[in-house]
């Protein structure tokens, strides 16, 4: 069984995508490394790395010891062409470590569902088959992806978040919104992220009655990015050899 190594940064668990990956043939090995668990050295017995989101910044690397340790491994998995999959948080970790640029945003947070249009490239993507080329998907980040890292080829984008997925290479995936939530992460996406309300200039309620109108569709679309990340993203003779 292929070992997936999941750096986890906050309640938010890897939801869709843990267990459309488990029930491919993945052992999920998750880790809270803001919590104090190891940081793997090597890559020994590794099939890819899927980094989670957090309320941490990656500007704020220089705090974080563990998290230079992430970069290091996601700079280290991404050149021996292992899957690296990265959501919001994560999203930013792939860019900053592969030479592109995160930033704080200059107005508000990124909060809420919104609509993400497949860009011309990603339209011909493997990963986005049978992804619609306008969905919505959920938000909630206070830094953004100013430059996208040498190489790399922009998937989707939405009205506030130009850089909203992108591929670097064959296999690392950045996805700076959530499409791992199911219901209640969503829900729990939105308490983490009450504090922003105010500066976005929305009530909680309103957030509730997005999650209402787009939770199915996204659902459907979050769904399938999951089976294709764990279809296409990997290789077959290196799952059945680990």
């Amino acid at each position: 069984m292929a070992n997936l190594v999941v750096f986890q940064h906050s309640e938010l668990g890897p939801g869709r995508f843990g267990v459309t990956f488990r029930d491919h043939g993945f052992r999920l090995d998750i880790r809270r490394p803001d919590q104090g668990d190891a940081v793997p050295g090597d890559l020994d017995a590794v099939a890819g790395l899927l980094i989670l989101g957090g309320a941490q910044n990656v500007t704020d690397a220089g705090q974080y010891e563990w998290m230079r340790k992430e970069l290091a491994l996601i700079k280290m998995a991404h050149e021996r062409g292992l899957p690296v999959i990265g959501v919001c948080l994560g999203a930013q970790m792939i860019a900053h470590a592969l030479g592109g640029t995160v930033a704080q945003r200059t107005g508000a947070p990124d909060l809420g569902f919104a609509e993400v249009s497949v860009t011309i490239p990603g339209q011909t993507e493997i990963m986005m088959a049978g992804v619609p080329w306008n969905h919505p998907q959920p938000f909630s980040c206070e830094q953004e992806i100013t430059a996208l890292p040498p190489g790399a080829t922009l998937l989707m984008s939405s009205k506030n978040t130009k850089n909203a997925c992108f591929k670097v290479g064959h296999r690392t995936y950045a996805f700076a919104f959530h499409p791992e939530c199911d219901r209640p992460m969503v829900d729990l996406l939105w308490t983490r992220s009450a504090d922003w309300c105010s500066k976005v200039g929305i009530a909680m309620s309103d957030l509730g009655e997005q999650t209402q109108k787009h939770y199915a569709t996204f659902a459907r679309v979050a769904d399938r990015l999951a089976v294709n990340q764990a279809a296409f993203a990997y290789s077959y003779r290196r799952l059945l050899s680990a």
